[in-house]
């Protein structure tokens, strides 16, 4: 037997989603720049191609991340991804080397048992078979974990799974469908032969001995076909997209294209690569100290996806990072999200008919006219004195005046020749309006700066705010060298600029999401730290510290909600009972000390306090203690 009606549904939905698959990458590709056109091309052809396999094995497949974040939904994900691409794959060998020609259409190597019932009886086509019929139990395992988690989540060890919509849940429903439906459909068949393995062949055994096997295998190979050809067709209108678009996301990251500060073919990629599997549900603040449960970046990538209006979801976000790190996919979550803020919403594509549902266009709305005058034209003309190295407080720096008079203190004591540039209050490095999505206003700001800057004639530019430190690294286009206060305070103990006094107090250290997770500074503090104090390790370490709350990027919480995060964050980083809770964000002390009965205090405080005590003499031995402290294990 070479053909059977009830394949036709699965030969449908394959080639539609193969067809699908090429049309959309063909218009992803075309509407990519010249640039980053290139950077692809040049990746198929080089080190990147490899790396791109690799990824895919280790992540598309194997589920390296989320092993690392939970073992059991890490097992999971590979049971079913790795597991099925076993499946397509051996069954494809099978096909070509049992079958009765080579060369096999793809539906025989799905539907092999029902066009060779008697497979699988001795010899080598019984190991074969006991080998189908183990990844079968393997995906069958992880479909039970995927059941279990559906409904009860914590039971994998997720507070929360995402919500699904009608066609999400039509979709997993024939994914859930597809493996007991072969199960069954080829326990039934060997039970009417007497042929399979250890798991259709006992199955089917002892369902043939009270049932009509021949007759109920039939329906079920029907099943099996429109599980598949159904889960096909719905997976461009659905999260599951993910499947093919995350293989062409990860050649286009390697290749080198990043995500921009506008919408384009590569930020719809990352869009259809977000599987929604709720891990940045889980790792979100605003859900598990505030109990906001629905605008997590899984909702966000869901409705910019479905073409709604995200507005409200986009604003709503602590923009802290720690769903970028926790996702699996590796999407460029904050600044797609920054970009949804820029661009309002898109017309919802649920209006356009079925073809606008599978090749929606999104119309970003435009943001309401606003005059062209300069919001910033009063500001004066720019002067400043020159120096070698730049002070740059910032606004919530001078809120906290004890970090910027700490950081004086340091600076006199160093030697150097440097100036506070807004020690009168000075310019907003443009952050927070960039922040909220008001780009025009930031760059009048940054240009004035900029001007100050260049003026003074200066190498170095130090600052105290993380915030101020990522935009003047990132967004100011200066020739001088951007340091974060901890950093150069580390230069000047290595110079031997400064002498500091051991203070013997227990400090736990908070990573500010800015400097941690945004800008990638996490040592430095740490170092400085382990110089003057008893550095302890919190358990929210580096990649995985918390927020502090009193984020600048959400305008949308209450005070009480910014105040439980607050309080949550210093509950956990102050578990280990330090004498000071540090920290190297002025925003961040402010919003701790608020809430907290450990003193809380930014690194250069505790420095500052070090150098008013006497310095033991620089003997042999202290210098062997600062060579320790500075060679520490840190991670």
């Amino acid at each position: 037997m070479k053909f059977d009606p009830f394949v036709i549904p699965f030969n449908i939905g394959l080639f539609f989603i193969l067809i699908y698959a090429v049309v959309r990458s063909i218009i992803w590709f075309r509407a990519l720049s010249r640039p980053d056109k290139l950077r692809l091309q040049r990746g198929f052809f080089g080190r990147p191609f490899g790396q791109s396999l690799k990824e895919i094995f280790l992540e598309s497949l194997i589920h390296r991340k989320i092993f690392k974040t939970n073992f059991l939904l890490g097992y999971m994900h590979m049971s079913l991804a790795f597991g099925w691409f076993l499946l397509i794959l051996f069954g494809t060998i099978e096909a070509d080397i049992f079958g009765d020609s080579h060369l096999n259409p793809p539906y025989k190597a799905i539907f092999f048992k029902y066009f060779n019932p008697v497979h699988g009886m001795t010899g080598i086509e019984a190991a074969y078979s006991f080998l189908m019929d183990l990844i079968l139990a393997f995906i069958l395992s992880g479909l039970l974990l995927a059941v279990i988690k559906r409904f009860y989540s914590r039971v994998v060890g997720m507070r929360k799974t995402t919500k699904l919509k009608t066609l999400d849940r039509i979709a997993l429903t024939s994914l859930w469908m597809i493996f007991p439906s072969r199960l069954l459909a080829e326990s039934f068949t060997s039970g009417a032969y007497g042929s399979g393995s250890f798991l259709t062949g006992s199955l089917g055994s002892s369902l043939a001995s009270f049932l009509p096997a021949i007759e109920m295998a039939y329906p079920f190979w029907w099943l099996y076909s429109i599980s598949l050809g159904t889960f096909f067709i719905l997976l461009p209108l659905t999260r599951y997209m993910h499947i093919p678009t995350e293989l062409f996301l990860i050649f286009a990251r390697n290749s080198g294209i990043r995500t921009g500060d506008q919408p384009g073919a590569f930020m719809e990629m990352q869009i259809y690569s977000c599987s929604s599997c709720g891990i940045c549900i889980d790792a979100c603040q605003l859900n598990f100290s505030a109990g906001i449960t629905n605008i997590q970046s899984a909702y966000l990538m869901k409705g910019l996806r479905n073409a709604e209006d995200v507005r409200d979801i986009a604003s709503n976000c602590l923009m802290c990072g720690r769903c970028d790190i926790k996702c699996p996919v590796g999407i460029e979550l904050t600044p797609v999200r920054m970009i949804a803020r820029r661009s309002g919403d898109s017309e919802a594509g649920s209006k356009n008919g079925i073809w606008k549902k599978y090749f929606p266009e999104r119309h970003p709305v435009a943001p309401e006219k606003q005059s062209h005058e300069p919001a910033y034209g009063w500001l004066p003309e720019a002067k400043v004195p020159k120096a070698d190295v730049l002070y740059y407080a910032g606004c919530m720096t001078h809120l906290t005046p004890a970090v910027k008079n700490a950081m004086v203190k340091i600076l006199d004591a160093s030697g150097v020749n440097y100036d506070f540039i807004d020690r009168d209050g000075g310019v907003c490095c443009g952050r927070p309006l960039m922040l909220a999505g008001q780009d025009r206003e930031a760059r009048e700001l940054i240009n004035y700066n900029s001007q100050l800057i260049w003026k003074s004639g200066a190498t170095t530019l130090v600052t105290s705010c993380p915030i101020c430190y990522k935009v003047f690294r990132e967004s100011y286009y200066l020739n001088v060298e951007v340091l974060h206060h901890t950093q150069f305070i580390r230069r000047l103990i290595l110079k031997g600029s400064i002498r500091l006094s051991f203070l013997r107090k227990k400090v736990s250290y908070h990573t500010p999401s800015e400097l941690g997770r945004r800008s990638g500074i996490y040592d430095d503090p740490k170092l400085v730290l382990m110089h003057v104090a008893r550095f302890q390790k919190t358990g929210f370490d580096d990649e995985n510290s918390l927020c502090c709350g009193g984020s600048l990027g959400n305008t949308r919480i209450s005070h009480d909600q910014k105040n439980k995060i607050a309080l949550d964050a210093v509950h956990e980083l102050t578990k280990a009972d330090p004498d000071i809770l540090a920290t190297a964000c002025p925003l961040c002390k402010k919003t701790f000390a608020g809430v907290s009965d450990t003193p809380v205090a930014d690194i250069a405080e505790i420095v500052a306090e070090a150098l008013s005590l006497p310095v033991p003499p620089a003997g042999r031995k202290g210098k062997k203690i600062l060579k320790h402290r500075e060679t520490a294990n840190i991670d």
